[in-house]
């Protein structure tokens, strides 16, 4: 007879939802092993993942991968920062990622029941976030910076760079990280969004009865202020901010970048 307890079928049940009588026949069919009950409960579709599906998940883990012209970032969804820096958690990351590079961005639901395991374990709502997926053009240089805190991955950048070297692809990659830029040059800057700040900015200027006759200049150099901020070519340089990143780019071409990053 399987060795468990009326405590072990009551934490089994609120670890996965399932009835009384579903528990404890779990445990009694895997000798009251609680993690292959759980893995048991899941296979006959009576442990219940999804009512946690609605609770709040902003906290997590990040991972960049790059092998050769291919590179991923994936970031994996979790309730609690304790959660993300456990090992399980940090591993399925990587997993995913390593899988996304191999096989493409729609691979990562072949590890569903992985994740629904740690689900059930966590007793969490933990899913798969963005997913991105770099194939870099021949002759192209790929490179990634990742940001670890606890152990985890907090913040991905993946980076495609045309001429220049390695080592200016991961300097652009770590300035990323850090500045995080919303788009690469001003022509992916959403014109409703540059007209709402534009206007807001002149209401600004107005209410500080600056002179009617000065309203467009002083307009335009705020705007270019914000420019500067949202956009990564216009953005001084983390390490020196006197040069933009279109000065240190020099010849080379940036071609794209990605950034994922925890509470992002």
């Amino acid at each position: 007879m399987a060795d468990f307890t009326a405590k072990d079928v009551q934490t089994l049940r609120q670890a996965t939802g399932a009835g009384m009588m579903d528990a404890k026949k779990a445990l009694t069919e895997n000798d009251g092993d609680m993690e292959a009950a759980a893995q048991w409960l899941r296979e006959k579709g009576l442990a219940k993942v999804a009512k946690l599906d609605d609770r709040e998940n902003s906290q997590g883990s990040v991972t960049a991968v790059v092998d050769g012209q291919v590179g991923a970032i994936v970031q994996l969804k979790s309730e609690t920062d304790f959660s993300a820096k456990a090992d399980d958690f940090t591993s399925l990351v990587q997993d995913l990622a390593e899988l996304v590079v191999a096989k493409g961005t729609d691979a990562v639901a072949e590890l569903n029941d992985e994740l629904d395991t740690l689900k059930i374990q966590k007793k969490e709502n933990i899913e798969v976030g963005t997913v991105v997926r770099f194939e870099a053009a021949d002759g192209n240089i790929l490179d990634s910076y990742l940001h670890l805190q606890d152990g985890r991955g907090v913040n991905a950048v993946l980076v495609e760079l045309e001429g220049g070297s390695k080592e200016l692809a991961h300097d652009i990659a770590v300035h990323i990280a850090f500045a995080k830029p919303a788009y690469l040059n001003r022509d992916e800057v959403p014109a409703a969004d540059a007209e709402r700040e534009r206007q807001a900015l002149l209401d600004i200027t107005k209410a500080e009865g600056k002179p009617e006759q000065a309203w467009d200049k002083i307009v335009e150099g705020r705007l270019n202020a914000w420019y500067k901020e949202q956009v990564l070519l216009e953005q001084g340089f983390v390490r020196d901010d006197k040069q933009t990143i279109t000065q240190l780019l020099g010849d080379a071409t940036l071609v794209r970048f990605a950034q994922v990053y925890i509470g992002g």
